[in-house]
């Protein structure tokens, strides 16, 4: 058996709302179904499951905003039988108890804590799922910790309220908005947060690259020659294709930077930036962006912008893009310089593509062009590199019968 929580669906997310239930008791879940319906401050979000089995029951009620991590139900895996089932679905799950390694950076706490004797070998602790990751991304010995749930197993208010204890006092309230200000809404405060934790967190460096378009536009018109406008390919497509493919000679620009570590990822998961109507922005996931035909590319392309813009999207699209792709092109914005999206480390802008005097062996020309800008993280890559990444993502625009 295993718990079906609320998951993260990135780092300017800690909590959401359970709306909708689209799975009851009894029906059977396969791998990739939705679930349910949680409300963040980025819209309705579908989120789907990992597990195969029977959903059991529900942990969480409707209308109730719960954090990341969470149980939100019951999955049993068909035909087998868990002696731990019985407390997973009082909303506990028994762990085994590992000896805590020793944080890297000590934290004093206000008031020295009374330590216990660790437990035996092999002995188990009553631990909520919710609880048990909070200990370990905090340091926390679950093994210190008294418990409040039921049958004296550990719940999340349990470790929330180690942490508070070794916060210390409280800061005082923020101030008030000003007279004349405007509160920032759910969507946009989401926004300040992660662009501000970028800024401070992650030492962007730029760079921009003007391309030529002739051989892009030209294969873009030659491909949609007696095509119905519905299956026509757009050059942001070739923006995309061009991106994912060039981030599989120069990994350095496709993963996560997280735990003081760069992951790169073997699969590129392009995010692409879809303004929501009503304000606001998100960069949901084109999954095995590099793998995709730009058909198959621009149907997906289609589909994600229909059901942003709808208010529905899925958590899987939220929670893991390795590299953003935007584009201001619509809006008549020359260049764009974008604001790496944590845990990313890299993110490309096109512009709109103009007429532009080319020279091309030994002649002037007019060319339509387009500026293309990297903001990467230094930590991870450098600027020859980035030089590099921008000759890579030309080249391809320049071969798009091989995209």
């Amino acid at each position: 058996m295993a718990a079906f929580v609320m998951p993260s669906l990135g780092s300017d997310m800690d909590a959401g709302t359970l709306v909708e239930w689209l799975k009851k008791p009894g029906d059977k879940v396969h791998r990739g179904d939705i679930v349910a319906v949680v409300e963040t401050q980025k819209g309705a979000i579908e989120i789907e499951s990992f597990q195969e089995g029977i959903l059991t029951g529900y942990l969480t009620d409707l209308g109730k905003k719960v954090p990341v991590g969470t149980p939100l139900a019951v999955i049993k895996e068909e035909g087998k039988d868990d002696p731990d089932d019985e407390a997973l679905m009082a909303g506990v799950a028994p762990i085994a108890v590992m000896p805590s390694a020793p944080a890297q950076t000590p934290v004093v706490a206000a008031n020295k804590e009374i330590e216990k004797a660790p437990p035996s070998a092999g002995a188990r602790l009553k631990i909520s799922p919710a609880a048990g990751r909070l200990a370990q991304t905090s340091g926390i010995d679950p093994s210190t910790l008294t418990g409040t749930g039921p049958q004296g197993s550990i719940v999340l208010a349990d470790v929330m309220a180690r942490l508070e204890q070794k916060r210390g006092p409280a800061l005082p309230a923020t101030k008030a908005v000003r007279e004349g200000g405007e509160q920032l809404t759910g969507m946009r405060a989401a926004i300040a947060a992660a662009m501000a934790h970028s800024k401070r967190e992650i030492p962007h460096y730029y760079l921009s690259q003007t391309v030529d378009l002739t051989d892009a536009e030209q294969f873009v018109a030659k491909v949609n020659a007696g095509r119905p406008p519905e299956n026509r390919l757009l050059l942001g497509t070739l923006f995309v294709k061009a991106v994912a493919l060039a981030c599989r000679k120069f990994p350095e620009f496709n993963g996560h930077f997280e735990d003081e570590a760069f992951h790169a990822s073997a699969a590129v998961h392009a995010g692409m930036a879809i303004n929501i109507r009503g304000g606001g922005l998100v960069a949901p996931a084109i999954h095995n962006a590099e793998t995709l035909d730009l058909d198959t590319l621009m149907d997906k392309m289609r589909d994600l912008v229909a059901r942003v813009r709808a208010g529905r999207f899925r958590a899987t699209e939220l929670a893991d893009p390795t590299i953003t792709v935007s584009s201001l092109g619509d809006r008549g914005v020359d260049s764009l310089y974008g604001v790496i999206y944590p845990p990313q480390v890299a993110i490309i802008g096109f512009g709109t593509p103009v007429m532009r005097p080319w020279e091309q062996d030994g002649e002037v020309t007019l060319k339509r062009v387009v500026t293309v800008t990297l903001a990467a993280d230094h930590r991870v890559s450098d600027g020859h590199s980035g030089a590099r990444f921008l000759n890579a993502i030309e080249k391809h625009l320049h071969k798009p019968e091989d995209l």
